[in-house]
């Protein structure tokens, strides 16, 4: 694990090339309350990615994993965190990459894409559909039990769920409760016309929180879909399935 410094934060990152040498680079963003590693080695992406002749690049979003923390919300606008991403590229000279991100990670790659679009050659929207444009439902009570002292308190299934999740990954759940307040800005549907790259849109089809990914990839002029079968919001980031239709999307999307 390597780490940089941007807007005050310092950044965990993990950069791997294939073994056949240098290959076009895919960035990878992860979800909230994750970390590169449970949201991208873990599930086997960057084998996927390496064996298939890709560099895969991912780092710790600001207040999650090994990144640096703030309990500011102020910090954790979607605008913010993708300006974290195009700084990573920047850092490691990287003019142009192929930008997967799932749940919120898929959230900040579509303001990458309006931030800098000449950084991105194609986009994958993992775990999110049209909850990026009209909301993913109440999640204030996500934040509610993240700061409680006894998670067995917390009875919104949602949230006891993410608790659980937070917990899990050992997160700092003050940082992460911050996060939730303000990253999950929406983007209109004049925004989503403005994405011109090549987009794949990879949803469960038994995911209850992201939305359609057909009505989103509606509003877009270069927009596909996959549905993940069988998967729910927490399963699908790392279904075979999911990562076999990548690789086909890259090879029909070469940088």
């Amino acid at each position: 694990m390597q780490f940089f410094s941007h807007d005050g934060f310092d950044f965990a990152f993990l950069d791997r090339q294939p073994a056949s040498g240098a290959g076009d680079p895919v960035l990878m963003i992860h979800g909230f309350a994750s970390s590169h590693y449970v949201n991208w080695v873990s599930p086997g992406w960057f084998k996927t990615l390496n064996d298939a002749g890709y560099r895969a690049i991912a780092f710790d979003n600001r207040g999650h994993g090994s990144s640096s923390k703030s309990y500011d919300e102020a910090d954790y606008t979607p605008a913010k965190m993708a300006s974290d991403a195009a700084a990573l590229l920047d850092h490691l000279g990287i003019g142009r990459a192929h930008v997967m991100g799932y749940s919120m990670g898929a959230r900040i790659a579509a303001f990458l894409a309006l931030s800098d679009p000449g950084k991105v050659a194609t986009l994958v929207f993992g775990g999110l559909g049209i909850g990026m444009v009209d909301g993913v439902g109440d999640w204030d009570p996500i934040a509610e039990a993240l700061l409680a002292d006894d998670p067995a308190a917390t009875s919104h299934p949602r949230g006891r769920s993410f608790r659980a999740f937070a917990d899990q990954t050992r997160s700092d759940r003050r940082a992460l409760a911050a996060c939730i307040a303000t990253s999950r800005e929406l983007l209109s549907e004049h925004d989503m016309t403005r994405i011109a790259q090549p987009t794949l849109i990879a949803v469960g089809t038994t995911d209850d929180i992201c939305g359609s990914p057909d009505e989103l990839a509606a509003l877009m002029p270069n927009a596909k879909v996959f549905h993940i079968d069988g998967r729910d919001h927490m399963l699908a980031v790392g279904d075979k399935t999911f990562k076999q239709r990548v690789l086909e999307f890259y090879a029909e999307n070469p940088l």
